[in-house]
């Protein structure tokens, strides 16, 4: 010990004349030598006193504080407990925060002490660690290993059930960047430019990034049963060309598709990706899958027993098989089917008597009536309910604008006809009239 000691004293003599003398080389050679004298003296507790006086010395060189930090980071997995790694780690976070020029050291640390956090089991504290740094700012950081850290900020928030902050992280990641082509990214910055660093080998690609990013979302949507989000969500990850080319990887996706898309509610977003997802040929390797989507587009009525008789055991392994599917999806297909049929039974009567209605759609009066009323306040349909004559009218009341407005379009229509008819007559008459002629 007493020999580290003279030997660190001898060092910071050193240091302290080549800081003085503004050699760059030279102080960092000097830092990072009585780092190493620490290190191999498993000198932990003398280690991180030095970071401290070092980095605190006047007139300390930048270069010298990024040498020091850079060193010491590499030391963190060579320690010999757990108490020991959290120590030099929250040294290495005091000296470089507030930083910029070590601003990446800094984030890294961070989320070095946030995973051993969670292996705690303080998941909280974890996600509040991961929060104080904002990667997005940092411009010297390369855009795989922000992304890596921001999915690793909202899984924290989502593992906690924060949903809200999650939700707000994510919004900090455009899933545009995922499509961006690396290939055509400039390689040599120009002058004036900052200089991004190489990401860290164990940070995933771009492509890998896409499918964690999606697979967190499907997480946050999942909390608020989001069906046609989540379904756009495995849309994405289908499209990841190493989950395309692989059956193994697609077949079970594709299936999720089909899934969510008939739990979706009716709208325009979900009827053009029930059009798309059908025009799919992978497609017709799960052919009871096809046949589900067809009925949704078909306009007739979908007897519920049979539907469910059917797809049941595919249903029941679907929900069996991961955190998809949760216990409120097997209610909401039935509601689906329902509304679905309430559709179809709107476009081919004008007018219904609600006991009828209550016999397509398989339910009681009151059901038929209050689902019915249900699509009329989300908009869904137009609909009129006449209670005491128990009749229901599909019909809209057209303004008189609007019957004038028509009878003007047929009107239109009509003179067209007519102006076409007669320049056809009069070319014929001109054609037969120079036959004649001749």
């Amino acid at each position: 010990m007493a020999n580290l000691d003279a030997a660190i004293e001898q060092l910071l003599n050193v240091e302290k004349q080549m800081r003085l003398a503004g050699e760059v080389a030279g102080t960092r050679k000097a830092v990072t030598d009585i780092l190493q004298l620490c290190f191999d003296a498993r000198a932990w507790k003398t280690l991180n006193d030095q970071i401290v006086v070092l980095s605190k010395r006047r007139g300390q060189l930048k270069q010298a504080v990024t040498a020091m930090v850079q060193q010491a980071m590499q030391y963190i997995d060579e320690t010999p407990d757990v108490e020991t790694r959290i120590e030099l780690i929250k040294t290495l976070n005091s000296v470089s925060a507030g930083k910029i020029y070590v601003e990446i050291e800094r984030a890294r640390l961070i989320k070095k002490l946030a995973k051993i956090k969670e292996d705690q089991g303080h998941i909280a504290e974890a996600a509040d660690l991961m929060q104080e740094i904002a990667v997005e700012t940092f411009g010297a950081m390369a855009k795989t290993e922000k992304i890596a850290f921001i999915l690793e900020q909202v899984r924290l928030c989502l593992d906690r059930e924060d949903y809200v902050r999650a939700q707000i992280l994510s919004r900090k990641i455009s899933p545009r960047v995922f499509d961006a082509d690396t290939s055509k990214e400039k390689k040599k910055p120009k002058e004036g430019d900052n200089v991004v660093e190489e990401a860290p080998a164990d940070i995933p690609s771009l492509l890998e990034l896409k499918q964690i990013y999606y697979e967190l979302m499907i997480r946050y949507y999942s909390h608020n049963n989001d069906y046609l989000e989540i379904c756009r969500c495995y849309k994405s990850i289908y499209e990841i060309p190493s989950v395309k080319e692989d059956p193994a990887k697609w077949t079970p996706i594709l299936r999720k598709i089909c899934w969510y898309l008939v739990l979706a509610p009716h709208d325009p977003m979900q009827s053009s990706l029930l059009n798309s997802t059908l025009e799919d040929k992978n497609l017709s390797e799960i052919p009871s899958f096809k046949l589900l989507l067809k009925q949704l587009i078909t306009m007739e009525v979908i007897q519920w027993t049979t539907l469910w008789d059917t797809y049941k055991n595919d249903f029941e392994n679907e929900k069996a098989s991961g955190e998809s599917l949760g216990e409120k999806a097997a209610e909401d297909l039935k509601q689906r089917i329902i509304e679905h049929n309430i559709l179809v039974v709107s476009k081919y009567y004008a007018r219904i008597t609600l006991k009828r209605l209550a016999e397509l759609l398989c339910l009681s009066v009151q059901e038929a009536e209050k689902h019915l009323s249900d699509m009329v306040v989300s908009k869904a349909l137009v609909a009129k309910i006449d209670r005491p004559m128990g009749i229901v009218c599909f019909q809209t009341a057209k303004d008189s604008n609007d019957i004038l407005n028509s009878w003007a379009a047929n009107l239109d229509k009509l003179l067209d006809l007519v102006e076409k008819s007669c320049h056809q007559i009069h070319k014929e008459t001109i054609v037969h009239k120079a036959v004649l002629k001749v």
